[in-house]
């Protein structure tokens, strides 16, 4: 741990994280904060140690040098990468939530209506798709009204009409609750568009910065090949415009009316 940074909405502060199992280095030299109301996410190939640094972050693993900052009394929301449930065992949604603990009905409900799964409440945790499976895995993380949500590759098995969705949620709950958010993802394109700041390793910190600013890094580039920064950036622009209650895109003459009709 560390002494407390001069902010007070930071939550989690890393500098110069370094792990290591025996000589092996897993990551090294990585700088990174949380802070409320604030997405971060962490990116990098398989086996950069996204994974190593998440849980040295939340005092899973210590660290053999560098230091850890965690803000007292914060309470933790946890999405996993994985979580094994023997399909022999039945289990409704109901029931898998209720393994997270004791809370009140009311608090629930308003649960399992924020993430959109109110109407699966009852179905067999087998027997839902897998977008719906996540959106129950992050109610279950809600149901502690987490000051920090930690979201461990959070949209497997989920297709990509369903990621674009569940990470626009992620960004709702953090607009709505003021939490902060840490994901680990591999879903450049999507996840980038939503996020705040992004962290991108590769055992060690190769850049970090706003989703602009990582896209057109050389190293960022280097690591993922120029093509996928292409498509981010094609990908940003096709989405930096307003949409209308009903979905369609805002153009300058509809801004140009509504101006005058509020002037």
């Amino acid at each position: 741990m560390k002494n407390s940074p001069s902010s007070p909405s930071v939550i989690i502060d890393g500098r110069g994280i370094e792990v290591r199992a025996g000589t092996k280095v897993l990551v090294t030299g990585i700088d990174i904060s949380i802070s409320d109301r604030e997405v971060v996410t962490v990116i990098g190939p398989n086996g950069s140690g996204k994974t190593t640094l998440l849980r040295a972050l939340l005092g899973l693993t210590t660290p053999t040098s560098g230091t850890v900052y965690r803000r007292p009394a914060t309470t933790i929301g946890y999405m996993p990468q994985r979580l094994a449930v023997d399909r022999n065992l039945p289990m409704t949604v109901r029931r898998f939530l209720g393994l997270a603990g004791k809370f009140e009905r009311g608090h629930r409900a308003e649960v399992l209506e924020e993430t959109g799964i109110r109407h699966i409440i009852d179905s067999s945790i087998h027997d839902i798709s897998g977008g719906e499976w996540q959106r129950a895995l992050l109610a279950r993380a809600l149901l502690r009204d987490p000051d920090l949500l930690v979201l461990d590759e959070p949209v497997q098995a989920v297709d990509v009409t369903g990621q674009a969705e569940l990470y626009k949620l992620i960004s709702h709950i953090r607009d709505t609750r003021g939490c902060g958010v840490l994901m680990v993802s591999h879903d450049l394109h999507l996840v980038m568009a939503e996020t705040d700041k992004v962290v991108c390793i590769n055992t060690h910190l190769c850049c970090a910065g706003t989703p602009d600013v990582v896209s057109r890094d050389p190293k960022y580039v280097e690591l993922f090949g120029r093509g996928v920064a292409e498509r981010f950036a094609l990908y940003h622009h096709h989405h930096d415009h307003e949409h209308a209650v009903d979905g369609h895109v805002i153009d300058e003459h509809e801004h140009d009316h509504e101006d005058a009709a509020h002037g």
